[in-house]
Order: C-alpha cells, then sequence, then structure tokens
C-alpha cells in the first residue's frame, strides 16, 4: 500500500503548509471579533466564538452552548487534527487511513454548520429595528479556515482516489 506522501511528496507538502494556515485562520476567528451589535448608536457589544459561547454558558444556555462548541469549534479541530494526520508522512498505511478519511468526509461537512447559525443569527438581528450588526475580522478569519478546510479535503479525497485508482489498475 502505498501513501499519499510518497506518491504526492510536493502536494502532500503544500496541503500541510494550507493545514497549518488553516488552523491559525481558525484560532484567530474563535478568539477575535465576529461581529459587533449596535444598539441605540450609543451602545456597543462586541462578540468571539468563544465569548459569546461563555455568554452562553453563564446564561445557562447549556444546550445551545454545547450544540455550538461542537460544531463551531469541536469539528473543526478535529477534521483539521485528522486532515493532518491523512498527509502526514508518519502516518502508516492501514484501514485505518480509509476510515479516516471517510469519516472525516462524511462528519466533517457539519463544521459548516457554524456558519448557518452566524448567518440566521446575523439576518434576525439585522431584522431588528433598534440594532445593526457589522462584520469584524474575526468572521472573515474563521470563513478563511473553513474554505480552506474545504479546499484540503477535497484535494485529500482526490489524491487518495487516484492513488487507489492506480493501486487497482497496478493489482
Amino acid at each position: 500500500c502505498q501513501l499519499l506522501t510518497e506518491r504526492y511528496p510536493a502536494e502532500t507538502r503544500t496541503l500541510r503548509m494550507l493545514l497549518a494556515a488553516a488552523s491559525i485562520l481558525l484560532g484567530i476567528g474563535l478568539v477575535s471579533p465576529v461581529i459587533t451589535l449596535e444598539k441605540f448608536i450609543i451602545i456597543n457589544n462586541t462578540f468571539s466564538v468563544l465569548s459569546g459561547l461563555a455568554g452562553l454558558l453563564q446564561e445557562g444556555e447549556i444546550f445551545l452552548f454545547v450544540i455550538i462548541t461542537g460544531f463551531s469549534v469541536i469539528l473543526p479541530v478535529l477534521k483539521l487534527a485528522v486532515l493532518f494526520r491523512l498527509v502526514s508522512p508518519s502516518v502508516k498505511c492501514r484501514d485505518r487511513f480509509h476510515k479516516y478519511l471517510e469519516l472525516m468526509h462524511d462528519y466533517g461537512r457539519w463544521s459548516m454548520l457554524d456558519v448557518f447559525v452566524v448567518a440566521i443569527m446575523v439576518v434576525a438581528v439585522k431584522l431588528g429595528a433598534l440594532a445593526d450588526v457589522h462584520m469584524r475580522y474575526g468572521m472573515y478569519a474563521f470563513a478563511a479556515a473553513v474554505v480552506l478546510t474545504m479546499v484540503v479535503t477535497s484535494r485529500v479525497v482526490s489524491l487518495t482516489d487516484a492513488l487507489n485508482l492506480s493501486a487497482e489498475k497496478g493489482a
């Protein structure tokens, strides 16, 4: 069994760099301001994903806290970890490799749920006549991390499919 890093060393190196960038952007997106709510022109509230989660926890909104933490923090971090593992030169070619890829591909798309949650929140707030929402740089960093992760995921799946196809032809 041939590894991705053996067959495509330059491309997997590039994918690791993209994953490092996505990891940094995700970290920035989680701790940096995502939105600023402006009410009555005087009152401004700025939120990051993590400060919003802390607010939910303080208000006793445990269900929302668990859901948003799972989909906005834990799942994206796990997806990045699995992708790093898949393009790592130290990965052993076992059945686990394909299991990791299937799990990441099947469940990783749920990390997009957080983008929809934020979009719904923005629309709901923008509908209010008393408040205005301003997107902050954390939102763009978070979105860039999601897009980079999607690009890397797509490329890893393509490379794995090509590797499997060439292995089947050689067998």
